[in-house]
């Protein structure tokens, strides 16, 4: 088959849905809701750019379950039905040319910056290491209680995303937010039943999907993202990640996506290091997925890395992929999708983006606000740029930060 004809092939996902290509956005953080995190009309915009752009599975950035606890400035929170008309919008607009549109549910866990959470929670109070800790607060350890209300909370949110029109969610169990926390034998040292055992770190994530599933119609999507390693000292490891996936897999799960890393060693953001046989083939993940695939037949999206259209066709033909995961190239090109599928050979236009400030280089801070600068961009319905000065969009979204920061102490009554 051609390229085209590889990638434009439906894929049957295992609750009966049929999704209409193999190309799928993965999650960006847009950071375009309200200072009080609302939803706002950009958010819809930006998404009907990406529908009209022909990718076949849209994935929302980073939603919050809980308004306490937020990973970043102007994060969409949906923890009640107050935006259901605007939650309705985004959603008919991510579908309109009937691809579907999932929303990606998150807790941030201990990865809250301290100008926006100054108590932030986690499975144990274990702190950034220490050239992080000025900007993380030590968390503290959540009690059984804050455990359950957590699972609800991500079942709740489930349902409201379901009520509005969004045809299915993603469990963020990567990059090191709340989910991958529990799992991570680093960053959970209970002695409890939610720690310890790998058995036990696994509980976390399983009653969150149990829950989801108990909150949503049978048709409802429910995937997760997931690292294949925390790429850390002591953390999450290959064949922990394997375990997890076969006992999701058991339990019905719609899609796995296969990602890695974490605020403190942040592989999902580069190719830095990589070795030549990864590089060449394009995504970073695509041998763990081979070893996912010996496993079991869920289906999976490899996400980090992609660039080019003989590339993402060769993963899927490999078998070692049933979907192709692209962020940053959606971010400049936002039609990338319908020109691959229109038969064009397409290189994206994504090059590195650099202040020249070694820490904010390494922590991938430049890259992330840079995407975010051209997300907003969509969201006002504009053209993203290719290239640009990197230092502006950085310096945007720290003053965003210290704005939510007072907005912080606002409410606090400080």
């Amino acid at each position: 088959m051609t390229v085209a004809e590889t990638l434009g092939q439906s894929l049957n996902l295992p609750n009966g849905v049929v999704l209409p290509n193999r190309l799928a956005k993965s999650a960006m953080s847009e950071t375009m809701g309200t200072i009080s995190n609302r939803v706002t009309p950009a958010l819809a915009t930006l998404y009907g750019a990406w529908a009209d752009g022909g990718t076949g599975l849209l994935i929302t950035g980073n939603v919050m379950v809980d308004r306490r606890h937020i990973g970043e400035p102007k994060n969409v929170v949906l923890d009640d039905d107050r935006d259901m008309a605007a939650l309705k919008a985004w959603a008919q607009a991510g579908k309109r040319n009937g691809n579907h549109i999932w929303m990606q549910l998150n807790h941030p866990g201990k990865q809250s910056p301290k100008m926006l959470n100054k108590a932030p929670v986690a499975p144990s109070a274990v702190p950034f290491r220490k050239d992080m800790r000025a900007m993380f607060a030590t968390p503290r350890e959540m009690n059984e209680q804050e455990i359950r209300d957590t699972i609800h909370r991500f079942a709740r949110s489930a349902s409201l995303a379901e009520q509005a029109g969004f045809q299915g969610v993603q469990i963020h169990g990567a990059h090191g937010y709340l989910v991958s926390q529990f799992l991570s034998p680093h960053h959970n040292r209970r002695n409890d039943s939610w720690g310890g055992s790998a058995e036990n770190r696994m509980r976390f994530v399983l009653e969150v999907y149990r829950a989801i599933r108990g909150a949503t119609s049978e048709g409802f999507c429910v995937g997760i993202k997931l690292n294949s390693a925390d790429f850390q000292r002591g953390g999450f490891t290959e064949e922990e990640s394997l375990a997890v996936i076969e006992q999701l897999a058991k339990e019905g799960i719609d899609l796995v996506e296969i990602s890695g890393g974490n605020y403190e060693n942040p592989a999902m953001a580069g190719a830095a290091g990589v070795k030549a046989s990864t590089a060449a083939r394009e995504a970073y993940f695509l041998e763990f997925a081979e070893k996912v695939r010996e496993k079991v037949s869920v289906p999976l999206m490899v996400t980090g890395g992609f660039r080019t259209s003989e590339g993402m066709a060769e993963a899927v033909a490999s078998g070692a992929t049933d979907l192709v995961g692209i962020a940053r190239p959606l971010a400049v090109e936002p039609d990338l999708s319908a020109r691959i599928l229109a038969g064009e050979s397409v290189t994206s236009a994504v090059k590195p983006i650099k202040t020249g400030i070694r820490m904010i280089d390494d922590m991938a801070l430049m890259e992330v606000s840079w995407y975010t600068h051209q997300l907003g961009r969509i969201g006002k319905g504009k053209r993203p740029k290719k290239h640009d000065d990197g230092v502006m969009p950085l310096l945007e979204v720290l003053a965003v930060m210290a704005t939510r920061g007072v907005w912080n102490r606002l409410r606090a009554g400080e």
